[in-house]
């Protein structure tokens, strides 16, 4: 039997991202189902060979398993708490974005309905579903997810992160935290070169090379972190805070913004305060994981 096409799978939802998971279990040869508010987004999947479901109830009935892509778990929750929605003995992996508590709230909800539920969290644009470049994260029991991998593998590189429903929703503001991070600080650097006419283009390499540099300590910074202990076996936090002085005085210097610079450092000089100032720099732990009171 083969695995990879041999499961019926139905698409809710069919917004730009719901039309390229829809997509993608097409092109991999799977019997998909889709259903949409405006059923005209899916003409060209129809063309394409899916069936298109009059009702919610009879897009849930038609497959095995149904992916669920809304603006929302509020949508999520009006569609399928209709009565026409018999959820009872179906699996379930809603896409749609949202919290961790949101997940977690989904998965009780649904289990009160008699249906499996994994969430999970797109880190891809709708073009790159179906290749290996589309990462898409999944949390709930390991045996639901293990059981539709291989269909599932018809979207992307699917990763299972545990039997927490909100791991899935945590990778994605973990990794898009990364993200804006990187850009931020590449553009702060860009926009103090720029004053000496260095142009963008001329800096991202090093920027790039730094960037890698950096990640290549995050493993070792991590045991720190896990075991509670920051020996300063690079740079000590009072040394890191006196470059970020001086990062502050450059930019206002050369007329950029120190906003973010300005806000490490105030990080900084509080857990300096507390007595942390000749520990490496991952003791700020403590103060990215409490909110700010000041």
């Amino acid at each position: 039997m083969n695995h990879r096409t041999d499961t019926s799978v139905t698409v809710i939802g069919l917004g730009l991202m719901g039309q390229a998971l829809a997509g993608a279990f097409l092109k991999a040869g799977h019997p998909t189902t889709v259903w949409n508010r405006t059923a005209s987004k899916a003409d060209h999947l129809v063309a394409a060979g899916a069936r298109l479901a009059p009702t919610v109830g009879d897009a849930l009935k038609a497959s095995s398993l149904t992916i669920i892509c809304l603006t929302d778990y509020q949508a999520v929750y009006e569609l399928l708490g209709a009565g026409e929605a018999e959820l009872d003995g179906t699996m379930l992996v809603n896409l749609t974005s949202g919290t961790s508590a949101q997940a977690r709230q989904a998965a009780r909800w649904a289990a009160q309905r008699g249906a499996r539920y994994l969430d999970g969290a797109i880190m891809a644009v709708p073009p790159a579903i179906g290749t290996a470049e589309a990462v898409i994260l999944h949390s709930g029991p390991q045996a639901d997810f293990e059981e539709h991998k291989p269909a599932l593998d018809a979207l992307g590189t699917v990763t299972y992160l545990g039997a927490d429903h909100g791991l899935a929703s945590l990778y994605d503001v973990a990794g898009l935290v990364m993200m804006w991070s990187i850009l931020n600080a590449w553009l702060q650097g860009t926009a103090l070169l720029r004053t000496a006419g260095v142009d963008a283009a001329t800096y991202a390499p090093f920027a790039r090379q730094v960037a890698a540099v950096v990640a290549g300590w995050l493993p070792g910074y991590a045991e720190q972190i896990d075991s509670g202990s920051f020996p300063a076996e690079v740079s000590a936090l009072e040394t890191d805070a006196r470059a970020m002085e001086h990062l502050i005085e450059e930019s206002e210097a050369v007329g950029v913004n120190a906003e973010l610079p300005r806000l490490i450092k105030a990080m900084a000089d509080r857990a300096i305060a507390a007595g942390h100032g000749g520990e490496q720099y991952p003791v700020l732990i403590g103060e990215f994981g409490r909110p700010h009171a000041g």
